[in-house]
């Protein structure tokens, strides 16, 4: 029982020094429209005004996408 209570306690200290962290930080609650997309996770994004972030990546995409498909029409010269 006596781990139980070390560990419980533990856990309320650090939960309680990253709630004054958050505090002094001065920061309001924000959602992120993709932040599942982020760590590989596909999902629609139904934001009416995508961060910057995201428009970057999709901007990327579509542009590595694009050169792709280019590459692929292209005859290889050296082949023939």
């Amino acid at each position: 029982m006596m781990v139980f209570l070390v560990t419980f306690g533990f856990f309320l200290i650090i939960a309680g020094a990253m709630a004054v962290g958050y505090i002094f930080q001065q920061k309001s609650l924000a959602g992120s429209c993709g932040g599942l997309g982020s760590v590989g996770i596909e999902k629609a994004c139904n934001c009416d005004n995508p961060c910057e972030k995201r428009i970057e990546r999709e901007r990327l995409a579509a542009e590595k996408e694009s050169l792709r498909e280019t590459k692929d029409s292209l005859i290889d010269v050296k082949n023939i």
